[in-house]
């Protein structure tokens, strides 16, 4: 992270963040596939964290409701790295590449995420969909934490952005039940005795 700051991310060489390290780029190479992946260690930590948790969940509980629980749960992990996520952010925003690898690791994820609501019960359309909204919470929540002037902890994040989900998708229920009727409803209106 330090070299990304001083030199660039495009201008740092893996020889030099191995030099920085006290490693040799061997070693490096048995632990990172590149160097965007210095930006990513954790995502097999945050995955394992999350797919334990929604797997402890108590079966009562709402599916869209254990992976927030398990997105709260992460909030220690990333606490401690308040400064580095930021940092990280600013650095991931401004390179394509690395966007990139964020999506695929976020895909990731949701993928894992799926499977541990479907061990639990879920349908696969439904643990597929769930999991995805998930990660637009988790993204969102992140974003908001990366930001937060108060320092709040990324679980207020997480209630925070589930909670404006809910007031979104029921005033998109209402919207719905409310728009007036097309040509083809009407046309079956008066057709009806």
């Amino acid at each position: 992270m330090e070299l990304f700051q001083e030199r660039g991310y495009d201008r740092t060489t893996v020889g030099e963040i191995a030099a920085r390290a006290g490693l040799t780029e061997r070693t490096f190479f048995r632990y990172f596939a590149d160097k965007r992946e210095v930006l990513f260690s954790g995502s097999k930590d945050l995955e394992k964290l999350i797919v334990e948790t929604i797997a402890g969940a108590p079966q009562a509980t709402a599916p869209l409701d254990a992976v927030t629980t398990a997105l709260e749960a992460t909030a220690p992990m990333f606490e401690e790295r308040r400064a580095r996520s930021r940092t990280r952010q600013t650095l991931i925003a401004a390179h394509a590449e690395l966007r990139e690898r964020e999506l695929i690791k976020l895909s990731s994820l949701a993928s894992a995420i799926a499977e541990s609501l479907r061990e639990r019960g879920v349908a696969r359309p439904a643990a597929s969909l769930i999991a995805e909204t998930g990660i637009a919470i988790f993204k969102s929540a992140f974003e908001r934490w990366v930001e937060d002037t108060k320092e709040h902890d990324l679980s207020h994040h997480v209630r925070g952005a589930l909670e404006e989900l809910r007031l979104v998708t029921a005033a998109t229920g209402a919207a719905s039940s409310t728009r007036p009727p097309t040509k083809a409803s009407r046309r079956t209106q008066r057709s009806s005795p």
